[in-house]
């Protein structure tokens, strides 16, 4: 075979490959569109919300039930913990956890972030399902995005597939929900086909007599310093809320949005600061909308009772942070607010914020 001939073949055969390996990766991982239907279903008949009734709402970022035992690789500023995923035991005591806080509290809407849906580091379970299982008494309706999965993540600490997602739970309700997809950190075009998808999930619980309270739930990005997708993050999200607004509709949005109130950055060690910038942007969202914890909350002589984060860092020994939050339209009447500490600090790395308002009483 002549030279020429032969490194034709060869540069045919190491496209042929890149092909498939290019074709392998696609099949292997998962492209949203921009503003999709998401999943919700209610199981029975439900009822609508009322006019001017008490409505009890909580955020949790449960933390794929894995539990407060571990310092896992992304834990530590370095990415060098030394856990991987938690055991089956805990996930199964982390479970019964949640379930117990869900009762005892009975929230009429739960946003529950990192839930895992097929995931090898919790055993490929569907989280969200299993809470159905036993709570479905409670929470009738549930609504669903995803935003991670693949089906094989080539990172040395993961190995296997991913699937994370965003669930509202609720006691009313739901008509419909979509998932609108939020900006994404830069990366190679390889990278972004395996990241995280970070999205709303916006769902939509009709009010008897007409309207609907617009009910979102979010976990914005964690790991985007350096560039801007944390001001992309929350302008888009502070677009959709100015739509809402002109509309008159009530809304309520809940989630880990990864970002300190104004104020807190300088209560953190310097270690812990890197993940952070000192002009949080959350003074956005802040300085625009009513929010629980209030700025005042978050940064006064009781401030620690409003934390909402307990990294899993040996270096914290208590909730240190706040990065959880409900924001709400001002056509709900609040009336009282708490994150539960007491006895949520085995549960999960972040705690539950709990917020009670009264909707508005119509026409």
């Amino acid at each position: 075979m002549s030279l020429p001939r032969f490194a034709r073949l060869f540069a045919l055969t190491l496209v042929l490959l890149l092909g498939a390996l290019c074709a392998l990766i696609y099949a292997l991982t998962w492209q949203p569109q921009a503003r999709e239907q998401a999943p919700s279903a209610c199981n029975g008949q439900v009822p609508p919300l009322q006019p001017g009734q008490a409505l009890k709402v909580m955020t949790w970022n449960v933390q794929y039930l894995a539990g407060k035992h571990y310092v896992f690789w992304y834990d530590l500023p370095g990415g060098d913990g030394p856990d991987e995923r938690p055991s089956s035991e805990d996930l199964a005591t982390t479970l019964d956890e949640v379930v117990r806080i869900l009762l005892d509290e009975k929230p009429d809407v739960v946003l529950l972030q990192e839930v895992h849906d097929g995931a090898r580091a919790s055993d490929y379970q569907d989280q969200l399902a299993l809470l159905q299982e036993r709570l479905g008494d409670l929470y009738p309706c549930a609504s669903q995005a995803l935003y991670w999965k693949a089906g094989f993540v080539p990172h040395p600490h993961i190995l296997g597939s991913v699937g994370m997602k965003l669930a509202t739970l609720s006691r009313f309700q739901i008509a419909r929900a979509e998932r609108l997809q939020l900006p994404e950190p830069p990366s190679n075009p390889i990278s972004h086909l395996f990241q995280l998808k970070r999205a709303l999930l916006v769902s939509y619980l009709p009010i008897r007599g007409g309207g609907e309270l617009v009910a979102i739930n979010t976990h914005f990005d964690a790991f985007a310093q350096g560039d801007d997708t944390m001001q992309r993050q929350v302008a888009m999200t502070d677009e959709l809320l100015q739509q809402l607004q002109k509309t008159d509709a009530p809304w309520l949005l809940g989630g880990d949005l990864n970002l300190l109130p104004p104020g807190q950055f300088e209560h953190l060690p310097p270690s812990q600061r890197g993940w952070y910038t000192a002009d949080s942007e959350l003074l956005a969202l802040a300085s625009r909308y009513p929010m629980i914890p209030s700025l005042s909350q978050a940064n006064g002589s009781e401030q620690a009772q409003w934390y909402t984060h307990f990294p899993n860092d040996p270096a914290a020994s208590g909730p240190d942070r706040t990065l959880d939050y409900l924001f709400y339209s001002q056509q709900l009447t609040p009336f009282s607010s708490q994150v539960r500490q007491h006895d949520t600090l085995s549960i999960s790395d972040h705690l539950p914020v709990i917020g009670r308002f009264f909707l508005p009483h119509g026409q």
